[in-house]
């Protein structure tokens, strides 16, 4: 089986304009059977920050029409609560097990996740997608000295470890001998990871290594990119920064053939404003 995941930003954006012909055509060229997209919704205007009317929003509702045109018969939404969605597209069937969005006001999940199951050959693969809160100040704050304050102590990396604590908890820390089993959790995490830190040089108790802290220390999954490049620093976006990951229980990592981060034109590409 091989799985594809890519944060696609706005439901791959800058694919609207030529009906995500170019995309259809990469996502075929390396014929993945499984795909998890995040932010898997369409939001704003090709090249713009002008948001597009619901009606006239490709994505979600018809992933399916575009799944299919690169071989994905089937198709699943995560639990989301605003327009972030991750969205499991696959070549076999999907069963949803649990979508996650928290519950005011102590375990928000604030973008979502989903725990999905696909099963092949006679095993069961766990999936669990996810993307946790992107900014530096604290959830829910609207007013802007408020968001400052906020931002001064980082309570926005002290509320994503809250979210991956709850995702945690709810998906593969639920299940009883998780790591015999074959699990995967991937997603935007938004934060930065204790193993990368040689690179980053950031103090021990540096807040932003908060989430990954959790990952390491209350369970057995694996990073699969730092486990495969020791040494290595992969940046996941245009700068410095790591902060899409993969992880797999050790069952699933011992079964791994190859893991990469892909570059290529696709990719890589920019576009002019």
């Amino acid at each position: 089986m091989r799985l594809l995941y890519w944060n696609i930003q706005n439901g791959m954006w800058s694919g609207q304009g030529d009906n995500y012909d170019k995309f259809v055509e990469w996502v075929r060229a390396y014929d993945p059977d499984v795909c998890v997209w995040c932010e898997a919704q369409s939001i704003y205007k090709t090249g713009t920050a002008d948001k597009m009317d619901v009606a006239d929003r490709y994505l979600v509702g018809n992933w399916g029409e575009l799944a299919a045109r690169y071989g994905h018969k089937y198709w699943y939404v995560g639990g989301h609560r605003d327009n972030y969605p991750q969205v499991i597209t696959s070549k076999y069937p999907i069963e949803n097990v649990a979508r996650l969005i928290g519950a005011v006001p102590d375990s928000i999940v604030s973008h979502g996740a989903g725990w999905a199951q696909i099963r092949k050959n006679g095993h069961t693969l766990n999936i669990v997608s996810l993307h946790t809160w992107p900014q530096v100040y604290g959830f829910g704050l609207t007013d802007k000295q408020e968001r400052k304050a906020s931002a001064a102590v980082r309570e926005g990396d002290k509320f994503r470890r809250t979210e991956i604590e709850y995702v945690c908890s709810h998906t593969i820390g639920s299940v009883p001998g998780a790591e015999k089993q074959l699990w995967m959790m991937m997603g935007d995490f938004n934060s930065r990871s204790r193993a990368d830190n040689w690179y980053y040089g950031y103090p021990e108790n540096d807040t932003r290594l908060l989430v990954h802290n959790h990952i390491l220390d209350h369970t057995d999954l694996k990073d699969i990119i730092a486990e495969r490049y020791p040494g290595s620093f992969i940046s996941s976006t245009y700068g410095n920064a790591r902060i899409d990951y993969m992880y797999a229980s050790p069952s699933m990592y011992a079964r791994i053939v190859n893991a990469l981060t892909v570059m290529d034109k696709w990719t890589t590409a920019t576009q002019s404003p």
